[in-house]
């Protein structure tokens, strides 16, 4: 009985060894893979024109290859984005976790939750047919497919995300903090910010940079309402196009192996990076915080 419950253990050991084998070996050939179909176009142009470079005509005579703007569209809007999701999502969170009362939580949560299933082709038509023309009115400007439209349809898809891990983080806690806390004195609210959020920090951090990878990767939504101008915007009503955005729209006009293939896959290369330093911040984040919280407790 021992040795097939070791033999049992061997195996399942094997299999998860095997499936993460598999997973890492996946995204290292999606990079080999990027890699291989971006690197070319610098034989075309230089690492310094191509990233700093003020102009995207990839079509004209000679193409231009300049991804600044695409690169300052990505992170004005995904910053834009965050600077609304980040304080609904965790509000949200603490309002669910500690303040709603369990008939609300049944409610609310899976709503919430439900949020982040919707395609995002749904937003973006919601974000064309609904929200452009009410900024149009509002602010009495030429378009309302502009920055501002993108960031608040990014940001209605990234609190679901933050929402959801943020509350689970902050249900999480130990009980006991939050009784040693009150029966010392401290308010609701004050154990709340002083003991429940910083204990729960390490996973509501995680949250955060996972809705903010989802925002910056978003591909449909931007393509819908950002506005599709390749410049620098001068202003959140200035319409914009970020790096998801021109892959998807040139790809398939782009000639099999030419110049431009290639600048749409050295995009696709740096938006890789781009996405994968937020989850490394996110694990940084995670495990720095949980380690101070484990020597705190």
């Amino acid at each position: 009985m021992m040795r097939s419950r070791q033999i049992k253990e061997i195996l399942i050991r094997y299999v998860f060894f095997l499936l993460a084998f598999i997973s890492i070996a996946i995204l290292a050939m999606i990079l080999f893979f990027l890699v291989r179909e971006g690197v070319p176009v610098f034989d075309e142009v230089s690492v310094k024109n191509f990233f700093l470079g003020k102009y995207w005509y990839p079509t004209a005579d000679p193409p231009d290859f300049g991804i600044l703007p695409l690169i300052l569209a990505s992170l004005m809007v995904t910053g834009i984005s965050a600077a609304i999701s980040i304080p609904l999502g965790v509000m949200t969170a603490i309002y669910l976790a500690e303040i709603a009362t369990p008939r609300v939580k049944e409610v609310a949560k899976p709503m919430v939750e439900m949020l982040a299933s919707l395609p995002s082709v749904v937003i973006g038509f919601f974000g064309m047919v609904v929200v452009a023309p009410f900024l149009q009115d509002v602010f009495e400007i030429p378009t309302g497919l502009n920055l501002l439209n993108a960031s608040l349809m990014l940001a209605f898809m990234s609190v679901p995300t933050i929402t959801t891990i943020s509350e689970d983080a902050i249900a999480s806690v130990a009980p006991e903090l939050k009784e040693a806390s009150l029966a010392l004195g401290a308010t609701h609210w004050e154990s709340i910010i002083r003991v429940i959020m910083p204990a729960s920090l390490s996973g509501v951090s995680t949250g955060i940079i996972l809705g903010m990878s989802r925002a910056i990767g978003e591909t449909m939504v931007v393509l819908m309402v950002a506005g599709g101008a390749a410049m620098i915007p001068g202003s959140v009503f200035d319409p914009c196009r970020p790096m998801p955005a021109s892959i998807a729209a040139e790809m398939a006009e782009a000639p099999f192996r030419s110049e431009h293939y290639y600048a749409l896959f050295a995009i696709g290369l740096v938006l890789f990076i781009f996405t994968l330093m937020f989850n490394f911040i996110a694990d940084y984040i995670s495990h720095k915080h949980r380690q101070v919280g484990a020597a705190t407790l």
